[in-house]
């Protein structure tokens, strides 16, 4: 083994700067054995580094190769297995547990011991031995000498040493001065023990000459001892002198230390003193300002409105730790709370008498307004209340509950007086609408029975809910002749010189005006009270706000008091929330009232759901782009719901009377009265919508009632006796198309080529149809020219047949001279013009269609003649030419 660690050393370690300090011969416990070295090792360099490497055998040869090293810093655990019995199996614990088998117990104990000497010098007990025995451990150790191995020299750890660079170059030297000695061991050994006892002698006379000075040496000493002794008793005596100084200037150190502690807490009193003093002392104006200041005039609202900002921030102050223990501090903020209460109390009751005056004389000036369509102006009163906003911010932040009292307060007041001048308000807008005074006396120019004016104004007055009745007479639409229609329009032509289309317009377009005027005044009103109240009340009005309220709810005495809990505000509800809720509050009769007038208009006239729905639509977008969530925004798109309910209303009814036609047996129909009824829809509808945001309703309902329109026609001309089912599609849906030509609506462009391709195809079946058959024995004989044809004989070859010879077309060609020719078609005109109505004026349209038509079958008859009679020189007894003077004469007689 000892010739094993040599060669370990000199091949491997050497090269490395490492020293062999201990080698085990182990294998692999479980496994095939295959032999390899363990290695204790320490390098030479400073610091020391220890390893445990594992050296192995190479297959190609008799050499060793390092194959693995562990730094004894990372090995965990030492397990001999039994620390009673000899077995050679260990485990050593790195990253990973090692097991191993030790060629003998000895190798094994003595690398153990070997690791434990390591760990000891070099990690100080840094490793767990386990199942190591006792005495192995303790034979590393001496008695008598240190229990730490770091103190001792790397010799005694190890059975070899090899000579270091000097002292082989001292014994190079010696050997050099005795050559002899290799060839005469003897001799060299010899001339050694010489020089030893040389050099022993030298030793002894150096100690023997050395003796006369160190008597010397001691002598010294003693003096020195001496001297000291007598600087001891000074020093002592310098110390009994010193100590009654010492204790003087430590009772000069202590006062000096009161001293100091005493001007140091006199500071810090005055400190706290001038705090109080600064925070907590209120100037004796602004105590009189809260207890008598003038709450009328501006310079005294402005002395009280600094007093109370003052007295709040002396109430605010942040006391430092025991000020609030301080009697003079509790007597302090005492007064501050009585200060307080009082101005709020004083504050209080004057903004309510401030609510009650403004009240009533806001009431006075409601008669000069009550014949114009204006509304109050509240600036004057606005103004005058802004003066106390700070004062409402300083009573919010102080004194809740007083805070919402003056908003309930303002708000019973002021809805009291915004209830008399809207209702008020709205009563001349009806007045207006229907033409009626208060007392029930109509205006001479409108045509409408003063009774039903009356009670409709009056049914309107008693009641807050919706209208119900009868709708206008443009909704009570039946089917009437066109010369029934005529003479009723003609009966309305005495009143004030207008007709009945001109006196429609006139009303719908006072309507709108009025309409236009009462949400013009309605808006600024709402906004600046809005405003005001945002101002006044210190309310946010623009912080984004969750959950909308019910628009309808009323805000009752106890909904502020749910904002706060004793007296301190609460996040229950937003600051905008409150505002809508005391804006709903104040306008509650808003709300009804606009119902009450859209229902007046749409009873007055359907049509009139047309404006409202424009206008109001108009006024919600407007509201929305200011504030979506706004009272007013909020208001009118409750009542926009109304009109347009109003709106699918008219268009609902128009379609049932359509569907609730009835035609007359006796009269012609001409064109139906809902088809003039949706061209004057139409045109109202389109200068009423132009540029209107809410285009898209009125396209919806054009496409219902054009598609009812369509069915209706159908219907009717169904159901006509005596005018042709043709004409009446005809006529119908041509005015259907010069409307839809006419206004161009882009989105019915599909029912205009519709209209039109039936108002073709109903002319053409018309004129085939009356046409009919005018050369009556002609048509039947050509009818059996042309069938023999069918047949297969050819066309030169009819002539052959007896039963159409050339003597037999003559014949029957001489029954329809000009004369005759003429005189069907004057009858055929006749006819045509008892089928057609005046107002479309189709009957020049039909009867040139007519001659177009005669001409091509006239035409046919000579082209027949031509192919199957040629060169017999035959021909009608008319010509074209007659047959265009013909027309043109009956026309023009007619």
């Amino acid at each position: 083994m000892t010739a094993i660690k040599h060669a370990l050393q000199r091949d491997i370690f050497t090269p490395n700067d490492e020293r062999l300090l201990s080698i085990v011969n182990v294998c692999k416990a479980g496994k095939k054995k295959r032999n390899c070295f363990l290695c204790a090792t320490v390098t030479t360099e400073r610091p020391v580094q220890v390893n445990v490497v594992k050296v192995k055998k190479s297959d190609k040869g008799d050499f060793y190769k390092r194959q693995t090293a562990w730094a004894l810093r990372d090995l965990a655990v030492v397990d001999a297995k039994d620390a009673i019995k000899e077995n050679p199996e260990f485990d050593l614990h790195f990253d990973k547990v090692y097991k191993w088998v030790a060629s003998s117990t000895v190798e094994k104990n003595t690398f153990i011991s070997c690791i434990w000497k390591l760990n000891q010098r070099y990690l100080r007990k840094k490793i767990d031995f386990i199942n190591v025995s006792s005495q192995l451990l303790e034979e590393s150790v001496p008695s008598g000498e240190n229990q730490s191995v770091a103190g001792g020299d790397e010799e005694a750890v190890d059975e070899y040493q090899e000579l270091n660079a000097r002292e082989e170059q001292d014994i190079e030297i010696m050997m050099e001065g005795c050559e002899y000695a290799i060839s005469n061991a003897e001799a060299f050994a010899e001339k050694l023990s010489r020089e030893l006892q040389v050099l022993d002698g030298a030793n002894i006379q150096s100690i023997m000459a050395s003796e006369k000075q160190v008597n010397i040496l001691m002598k010294l000493l003693d003096e020195a001892l001496k001297e000291v002794d007598q600087i001891e008793l000074k020093l002592s005596s310098y110390e009994e002198m010193l100590q009654s100084v010492k204790e003087q200037m430590d009772q000069i150190s202590e006062s000096n230390h009161l001293i100091h502690l005493s001007n140091t807490n006199n500071v810090k009193l005055l400190s706290e003193i001038e705090f109080l003093v600064n925070h907590m002392d209120l100037a004796k104006g602004h105590i009189k300002a809260l207890q008598e200041g003038d709450l009328t005039s501006s310079r005294g609202i402005e002395a009280c409105t600094n007093a109370a900002d003052a007295l709040l921030q002396c109430m605010n102050v942040a006391l430092r730790p025991g000020h609030d223990m301080l009697h003079a501090v509790k007597q302090q903020q005492q007064r501050f709370s009585d200060l307080r209460e009082q101005f709020a109390r004083r504050l209080a009751s004057h903004l309510n008498s401030v609510f009650v005056q403004q009240g009533h004389d806001q009431s006075s000036t409601l008669a000069q307004h009550s014949v114009e369509l204006t509304l109050p102006n509240h600036h004057p009163f606005h103004r005058d209340l802004l003066r106390y906003a700070k004062l409402m911010e300083w009573l919010k932040n102080t004194d809740y509950g007083k805070y919402e009292g003056l908003t309930k307060n303002y708000m019973d007041y002021l809805s009291r007086l915004y209830e008399r001048e809207i209702k008020d308000f709205f009563e001349v807008a009806k007045i207006k609408m229907t033409g009626t005074t208060r007392e029930g006396k109509k205006f001479a120019t409108l045509p409408r029975k003063e009774s039903a004016v009356k009670q409709e104004t009056e049914s309107l007055h008693g009641s807050s809910g919706k209208l119900t009745g009868s709708t206008s007479s443009l909704n009570k639409l039946s089917v009437q002749s066109s010369g029934n229609r005529r003479s009723q329009s003609s009966s309305l032509l005495d009143m004030g010189n207008m007709s009945a289309s001109d006196l429609d317009v006139a009303d719908r377009t006072k309507f709108d005006k009025i309409f236009e005027q009462v949400l013009s005044e309605l808006e600024p009103l709402c906004l600046a009270e809005q405003d005001f109240i945002s101002k006044f009340f210190k309310l946010q009005q623009h912080q984004s706000i969750s959950g909308t309220m019910n628009e309808a709810e009323e805000m009752d005495g106890g909904t502020l008091s749910r904002l706060h809990t004793s007296g301190v505000p609460q996040t229950v509800s937003s600051e905008k929330d409150m505002i809508r809720q005391m804006m709903t509050k104040i306008f509650r009769c808003i709300e009804p009232e606009l119902n009450n007038l859209i229902a007046l208009g749409d009873k007055i006239d359907s049509f009139n759901s047309l404006y409202m729905l424009v206008k109001m639509s108009h006024h919600v977008w407007t509201a929305q782009n200011a504030d979506p969530a706004s009272f007013l925004s909020t208001t009118l798109g409750n009542v926009l719901v109304t009109v347009k309910r109003n709106f699918d209303k008219c268009i609902s009814n128009q379609m049932k009377q359509m569907d609730e036609v009835k035609i007359s047996k006796k009269s012609k129909v001409g064109i139906l009265p809902f088809v003039a009824e949706f061209e004057e829809f139409a045109a109202l509808a389109e200068s009423i919508f132009k540029n209107a945001e809410r285009r898209g309703d009125l396209d919806k309902a054009y496409i219902k009632l054009i598609r009812a329109v369509f069915v209706s026609v159908e219907k009717v001309a169904n159901e006509s006796q005596k005018t042709p089912r043709d004409v009446v599609m005809m006529e119908n849906f041509h005015h259907i198309f010069a409307t839809l030509s006419r206004l161009k609506i882009s989105c019915l462009e599909a029912e205009k080529k519709e209209a039109k391709q039936k108002y073709t195809d109903h002319l053409q079946s018309y004129v085939i149809y009356s046409l009919g058959q005018p050369l009556e024995k002609l048509n039947h004989f050509f009818e059996g020219v042309e069938a023999r044809v069918a047949q297969g004989i050819r066309e030169e070859e009819v002539s052959y047949q007896l039963a159409f010879n050339k003597q037999e077309l003559r014949k029957v060609i001489k029954e329809y001279p000009g004369k005759e020719v003429k005189k069907g078609l004057d009858n055929l005109y006749k006819k045509v013009d008892k089928h057609l109505c005046e107002e479309e004026n189709l009957l020049q349209v039909v009867w040139h269609s007519m001659q177009d038509e005669f001409i091509r079958q006239y035409k046919h008859f000579e082209g027949l003649i031509a192919r199957c009679y040629p060169g017999s020189g035959i021909t009608m007894e008319f010509t074209i030419q007659d047959i265009l003077d013909y027309c043109s004469s009956i026309a023009q007689s007619h």
